[in-house]
């Protein structure tokens, strides 16, 4: 729940929440939209999701547009920065939120399949911040948060271009704080834990339910948890707040 004195701390500015359609995505961005953001909700193929959260934003009071892109391609990305443009003028705030994590053992991985998670859980980000940056540095003032992940940053078995493109995020992060704080934009990571939610795959649910015994709090994350960090980080509060990665794992993690 936001608080009341919270929810215009973001009024006026513009928000994009690639793969925004569910899960932590879609939490996202309504705590954004109820924080007083306008939102720009992506996802690649889901539009039904999309459109239902760009409503659920719009009885928040603020305005809102769903967007659909492959993030992965920067053809994609260029048509969807010139949309959101267009549309809004500017974009203050970008949540690298997109992201496939495909199980396969290493000596099975295939360069199609290293390339394409490369190009989705880190590409993405760079292609993002080429076309929204420009924007933040005239105006002086921006947000970037970027989703890395617990296990991913420890180190994926089964999963290791998916370790590789999130360490990849966690450099960019930490460059790109350094090279645009000085214009006021601030870059920040946040690596969720165990986080439930819808998942298509049955096996991908119960990995994540099985990893319940190991959190010292004693429950997965919700969706929330992820979006109400996302929240602070992108409202003045947390403003000081730059180049650094937030778990959010109920100390899954230390």
């Amino acid at each position: 729940m936001v608080r009341a004195e919270d929810k215009t701390r973001l009024k006026g500015r513009v928000a994009l929440v690639t793969g925004g359609g569910r899960n932590i995505g879609r939490a996202i961005a309504l705590e954004l939209a109820e924080r007083g953001a306008d939102v720009i909700v992506n996802t690649r193929a889901n539009a039904g999701a999309a459109e239902a959260v760009v409503g659920e934003a719009k009885k928040r009071g603020v305005r809102a547009l769903a967007l659909m892109a492959d993030v992965g391609k920067s053809a994609e990305v260029r048509r969807l920065a010139d949309r959101a443009l267009a549309e809004f003028g500017r974009v203050d705030i970008v949540v690298n939120n997109a992201a496939i994590r495909p199980e396969r053992p290493f000596l099975e991985l295939g360069e199609e399949d290293w390339h394409r998670v490369v190009d989705v859980d880190l590409h993405s980000a760079f292609y993002t911040a080429k076309a929204f940056l420009p924007g933040m540095v005239a105006q002086r003032w921006g947000r970037i948060l970027n989703l890395t992940g617990m296990n991913a940053i420890q180190g994926y078995a089964g999963r290791v271009h998916v370790s590789a493109a999130k360490h990849g995020l966690w450099g960019l992060t930490k460059a790109l704080a350094r090279e645009f704080g000085p214009h006021g934009i601030t870059v920040n990571a946040i690596s969720p834990g165990p986080i439930e939610g819808e998942r298509d795959d049955p096996a991908s649910a119960q990995s994540i339910r099985s990893q319940l015994g190991r959190i010292p709090l004693g429950r997965l994350g919700a969706p929330a948890d992820i979006a109400r960090i996302c929240g602070f980080l992108a409202s003045e509060d947390g403003g000081f707040i730059s180049g650094q990665m937030i778990a959010v794992n109920g100390a899954a993690a230390t």
